[in-house]
């Protein structure tokens, strides 16, 4: 299992890219002013990475008890990034309505286009962190026995 240093390192760098990605795109996509954009990515990124910490500590530490290891198969990985998402969406659609000062249902949308992002950007760059920083036995699957 990852540890905290490991976690924390994630969820930095994660954020950095992501915001790196989601500001432009959101600048052209809503219509909104880069600082707009700005609030909604980097508040929404402060509460991502406290969400971030505690889901995957959670969903490694369900993983290990059931299966005894934390490696991803690509369906989990996309199970697992859907998940996260919809629980992001639920907890940031209250702040991004308020700031906006738009409906709920507006922000609804809004917030399902950039967790539509955000599942792609999260499924491509768990994996790459998984290669670039790999946990040791990973690369050592043991074979089944030959019949």
């Amino acid at each position: 299992m990852r540890s905290t240093r490991d976690r924390i390192r994630h969820a930095i760098l994660f954020e950095m890219f992501g915001l790196a990605l989601i500001i432009p795109l959101g600048t052209v996509l809503f219509g909104l002013h880069a600082i707009a954009m700005g609030v909604i990515g980097v508040g929404s990124a402060l509460i991502a990475m406290a969400w971030n910490y505690v889901y995957n500590l959670g969903f490694d530490r369900a993983m290990q008890r059931l299966t005894g290891h934390t490696r991803k198969s690509l369906p989990l990985r996309a199970a697992h990034a859907v998940l996260f998402e919809a629980g992001l969406l639920v907890i940031l659609l209250p702040p991004i309505a308020w700031y906006l000062g738009i409906g709920l249902v507006e922000a609804f949308f809004m917030d399902l286009a950039i967790a539509a992002f955000y599942v792609a950007y999260a499924f491509v760059f768990n994996l790459a962190y998984d290669r670039a920083f790999p946990l040791p036995g990973w690369g050592t699957v043991a074979a089944e026995p030959c019949r």
